[in-house]
């Protein structure tokens, strides 16, 4: 079974780290990054998917991150 996940973030060093983690745990990359400015926040956010193949069927209790 495939997994997907969307990772977001501001603009900061901590969305790189939320996707080196991702992928240190065996996610990978998928599509190119997004960027985009939250004007109620004022902030640059960043996005990225992430695809991982895992056993078993989907549930949607699932805790991707867990995966």
């Amino acid at each position: 079974m495939q997994l997907y996940r969307f990772l977001s973030d501001d603009d900061t060093s901590a969305f790189c780290h939320k996707v080196s983690l991702a992928l240190s745990k065996g996610w990978v990359l998928h599509g190119t990054p997004t960027y985009g400015f939250d004007a109620s926040r004022g902030v640059m956010r960043c996005g990225q998917a992430v695809l991982k193949d895992v056993p078993g069927i989907y549930d949607p209790e699932m805790k991707l991150g867990e995966a």
